[in-house]
Formats: C-alpha cells, sequence, structure tokens
C-alpha cells in the first residue's frame, strides 16, 4: 500500500504516512509534541509556539522569539512555519522558509529548545528513530555488582553518550530485543532489549557512575548494575562513549601486504540517496503498486522456465561469444558489474520507497575487480517485513533481469546477439543463485535470519553443529532451528558442486575445442575447490577433534 501524497509504503490500517505525515483516508494524523520532560501535546488544533503567554504553546527561554511559530492542521497533514523569528525554526537540523509537512520522529529547534514531534504511545507499536546527529548531543529524561560497573568506567566520570546516534523500537513482534542502537560514525549496530534501551537513556552526562548504579538497581532489581557494566563495557568498546577510546568499525588496516592486496578499497558518492528517492518519486514507485508486483512475480517465474528450456536446448555456451572465450568472458563480466549495479539500485530504490534515505553509496575495488554497493543498513530501523522487503529487492532484479535476457536470447536468431543476451541471462542468474543462497553472507541469509527471527544465525547454527558433530554433550539452549539449519546447509553446497560439476561435464567438449584442455580443467578446477573446500573444512574439522576425544585404545583399533 503506497501513501497518496509522497507514494512511500504505509502499513495497511495506519492512519499516517510515516514519511510526510499525510493523513490516510481523509484523516489528519495523530501527532503529539513532546517536551523534555515528557510532556506531550496533541497537534489536533492550530496553534502558536513562542516566548509570551499570548501563545497556546510558551516556552520561557530567551534564545525563543515572542511568537516564534506556528503550527497548522489542514488537509490531511500537519505542518509548521516560522513566524518570523529572530534565530529561525529548525526542523532535523534544516532551516524551514514555509510550511513544512510535520511527521513522527521529527525534531523542531526553536533557538535552543528542541521539541520532539511523535505519534500517541503505543508500546506494542514500533517507535519512531531519536537520532542525535554527529556534533551534537541531547538530553533525554529517563523513560550484577557495582565492581563490574566501575571496572568499565572510572567512578568520578558521568557517562554520557558520544553523539552520533540513533535509536529505535521495533514492532512488539521483533521479541525481546526490540531496540536498535546505531553508531553514525562507523555505522555499526547493537540490538538493545527494553531494559537496556532504558538505561541508555540514563547516560545523559548528568548522573555520576554511583547514581547510575542506584538508578539501574531502582529500575531493574538486583540485576540492574551488571546491566548497566556489560552496557558501558559494549558502549566503550564500539567509541559511543564520550571520553572512552573505543573501536569504531572499519578503523583498522591490513599490515600485511596480502592483507592489503585483498583488502576493498571504496570510493564513495554523497548524491547516491537523492538520486534514489527523485528516481523513485519521478515514476519508479510504480514499479511498487500491486498489479507492477504482479507482474514482476509472473515475469521472473516464467524466466526461470525459459532459462532451464535454454540450457536444455543449448542455446549457448557459458564464458563464449562468438566463439571465441576471451570475448565471452569479457561479456560475462560486463555483464554481471551492470546486473550487480542494478541489484544495488533496487535496493537504494525499496530504501526511497519507505522513506528512508540511503547514506552511503559507490564503487568498491578488490584487486582489479569492481562492484558497486550501496548501504542498507538503515533499513535495520524499520520493522522485520520491511526489512524483508528490502533484502529481497536486490534478488528479484537478479530474476527479472535473467527472464528478460532470456525471453532475449530465445526471440533472435543464432549469432553473436544471441550469444550474448545468454552471457546476460546466466550472469543474472548466477548472481540470484549466489544472492538467494541463506548459507551465504548475502539476501537470502538475512531474508532467512528475519523470518525466523534468529539474529547471528549463521555463527551459532555452525558452533551448535560443530560442537555436535566433534562429539560435545547437548546443551540447555541448543535450538532444533539451528540444527535443521546448519544440515540444509551442508546439503546446500553438495548440491551445488553436484550442479557445478554436472554442468560442466556438459560443456566440456564445447569449451575443449575454443581453448586449451589444461585451461578448461583449471577453470573447472578452481569452480569445483571454492564449492567444495568449505564443506569438506566443515565437516573434516570437528570429526577430527571427535576422533581425539576417543579414547587410545579405540583409535589403534581404528588405525
Amino acid at each position: 500500500m503506497l501513501c497518496h501524497r509522497c507514494h512511500c509504503q504505509v502499513t495497511r490500517g495506519a492512519e499516517f504516512c510515516g514519511a510526510c505525515g499525510a493523513g490516510l483516508g481523509g484523516s489528519t494524523p495523530a501527532l503529539e509534541l513532546v517536551f523534555g520532560d515528557g510532556t506531550r501535546i496533541a497537534l489536533a488544533e492550530p496553534m502558536t509556539i513562542g516566548r509570551t503567554s499570548a501563545n497556546a504553546v510558551q516556552l520561557e527561554d530567551a534564545s525563543v522569539s515572542r511568537k516564534h511559530a506556528m503550527i497548522e492542521s489542514a488537509d490531511g497533514r500537519v505542518t509548521i512555519e516560522d513566524a518570523g523569528s529572530s534565530h529561525g525554526t529548525w526542523l532535523d537540523a534544516r532551516r524551514i522558509d514555509g510550511p513544512t509537512p510535520l511527521h513522527p520522529g521529527n525534531v523542531i529547534r526553536l533557538g535552543d529548545v528542541e521539541l520532539r514531534v511523535e505519534a500517541p504511545d503505543d508500546q506494542a507499536a514500533a517507535g519512531r528513530t531519536i537520532v542525535v546527529p554527529v556534533g551534537a548531543s541531547i538530553a533525554l529524561s529517563a523513560d550484577g555488582s557495582a565492581s563490574q560497573v566501575l571496572a568499565a568506567v572510572a567512578p568520578g566520570t558521568r557517562p554520557r553518550a558520544a553523539d552520533g546516534w540513533a535509536l529505535k523500537r521495533l514492532e512488539a513482534a521483533e521479541g525481546e530485543r526490540r531496540y536498535v542502537l546505531r553508531e553514525l560514525h562507523g555505522g555499526a549496530f547493537v540490538r538493545l532489549s527494553s531494559a537496556d534501551a532504558h538505561l541508555f537513556q540514563l547516560l545523559d552526562g548528568t548522573r555520576t557512575l554511583p547514581e547510575l548504579i542506584v538508578e539501574a538497581e531502582r529500575l531493574e532489581g538486583p540485576v540492574g548494575p551488571g546491566r548497566l557494566a556489560r552496557l558501558l563495557a559494549d558502549l566503550g568498546d564500539r567509541a559511543m562513549l564520550e571520553g572512552v577510546e573505543g573501536r569504531r568499525r572499519g578503523s583498522e588496516r591490513p599490515s600485511g601486504r596480502l592483507a592489503r592486496l585483498f583488502h576493498p578499497r571504496e570510493r564513495t558518492v554523497g548524491w547516491a540517496g537523492r538520486l534514489f528517492d527523485r528516481v523513485y518519486h519521478s515514476g519508479a514507485w510504480i514499479l511498487f503498486t500491486t498489479p507492477a508486483l504482479a507482474l514482476i512475480a509472473l515475469a521472473a517465474v516464467a524466466g526461470i522456465g525459459v532459462f532451464v528450456y535454454l540450457i536444455a536446448h543449448r542455446y549457448g555456451t557459458p564464458f563464449v561469444v562468438a566463439s571465441k572465450i576471451g570475448l565471452g568472458g569479457l561479456v560475462f563480466m560486463l555483464g554481471r558489474f551492470a546486473v550487480v549495479a542494478l541489484h544495488e539500485c533496487a535496493h537504494g530504490v525499496t530504501m526511497a520507497s519507505l522513506g528512508r534515505r540511503v547514506e552511503k553509496a559507490g564503487i568498491k575495488v578488490m584487486l582489479v575487480f569492481p562492484y558497486v554497493f550501496v548501504d542498507t543498513s538503515q533499513a535495520w530501523f524499520e520493522p522485520r517485513r520491511r526489512r524483508i522487503a528490502v533484502s529481497a529487492a536486490g534478488p528479484v532484479s537478479d530474476l527479472t533481469l535473467g527472464a528478460i535476457f532470456s525471453v532475449a536470447c530465445l526471440a533472435v536468431a543464432a549469432g553473436t546477439v544471441r550469444d550474448v543476451f545468454f552471457q546476460l541471462a546466466f550472469g543474472a542468474y548466477l548472481g540470484a543463485f549466489f544472492n538467494l543462497n541463506p548459507f551465504l553472507d548475502r539476501d537470502g541469509y538475512h531474508i532467512m535470519v528475519d523470518a525466523l527471527g534468529e539474529p547471528g544465525l549463521r555463527r551459532r547454527s555452525r558452533e551448535q553443529f560443530q560442537r555436535l558433530l566433534s562429539g560435545g554433550a547437548a546443551r540447555e539452549g541448543d535450538s532444533p532451528v539451528l540444527l535443521r539449519f546448519a544440515i540444509a546447509g551442508v546439503v546446500w553446497s553438495v548440491l551445488a558442486v553436484v550442479f557445478a560439476v554436472a554442468l560442466s561435464t556438459r560443456y566440456y567438449e564445447v569449451l575443449k575445442g575454443l581453448a586449451p584442455d589444461g585451461l578448461v580443467w583449471f577453470a573447472f578446477a578452481s569452480l569445483y575447490l571454492t564449492l567444495f573446500v568449505p564443506v569438506v573444512y566443515s565437516l573434516a574439522k570437528p570429526l577430527w577433534r571427535r576422533g581425539e576425544r576417543l579414547p587410545t585404545e579405540v583409535r589403534r583399533v581404528r588405525i
């Protein structure tokens, strides 16, 4: 469902659009103005804000003008406008110069006073993102053992969260750790429980460490100090506490020559977010309507059938164009680069459909191979089903392009053009295969994590599987879901190897006539090793440990 005003995605049954604040179904959005002490005022009728008592909302601060701003509610939206103030009215760090729509999550600054705009508080619903930009700070009202806390931060300090963070409460269906804290400097994310989020909001620099310990114990009982200790240690390690030197993601530089060679180098562009927004609102939003999504799904499914037909009837040969393997390889590589670029753009446009701005995009180079990337980390602030949509956008793009190229390959006569279309279709489906693989750290894995609600799925499943396979005892926290995922991963990898071997033998004779026999087998061997070695390693290592645990007499018998 799309908003009638900005075309961004909205939840069915919602009363207003979370991106532009427009009321849905002709209703005016229910918004509230939240003050620093927690006081909330409903924005249901026109009002003025200023320093004198003649205003509906009076702010007794010298930096606020006598009549500073006006808020109007009409035409299904709530807007704010500056009333000729001395210092201007700022909305989310931007000075407004006319009526500007308000929506949940906005921060209004009038002089030195900051006010938040929120929907009426609903503890079961997702909250709006609280953002403290880099270079600024905000004081929020407050919504183990003491020695553990003292080890994390010096007793005489007043712990304060460093500037540059964003905190979002997700919907109740996300489970216990429904809060997401993002460090804006390096982009790291931390999932917090409700208790951790409450403790985090106490770190405003007004309380000494002993006072924080007392407050944590008052809020969380005897476990409060220990919970506070873990939170402070984690934040300190991520450089999210003022005065504490921690590790920022991406700050480490590889020291060895080989490590530097494989270390990706990236070049980012600052206008990517604006470009995706412009593309989406210029017409790409049509792709997110129900008829368009149904058509895309139909094309993706039909395209797979067409590509299987092409393989069965040998309409083309991988990496071969005009009977030349060098030209075919070049076309394949250029095609893959273009498909990957469109794959990443699909992620970016989907972010725009949610009203989220892509903060970073560009090109990464590893060795000599460039590829496009789009940072979709802001999707962590969205509900689970929307995160799945962002992750799925890339593979859907691969499948759609593969369908287009496959149909084109089927439609044209034999020759160079058909060979080119086959390479493009092959590259698109190869990308879809890897990106949908839930056992690699790609889109399919992130979809699986959100669908199952199991964070750290690969690591946890691998640890549990290898421990049981090596003869270790079962633990209380073991999950059958993790075990099934690990076994399915091994089966998937074996099937991938079998498929690669079968495909290579099918085209071996053709490739042998175009390239030296040794080169063909080298290419096949490289592909087999890439697919098969991780499977062997994941099984051989725990089985070796299992053998080491056997008594010496038993091992002798086995030998």
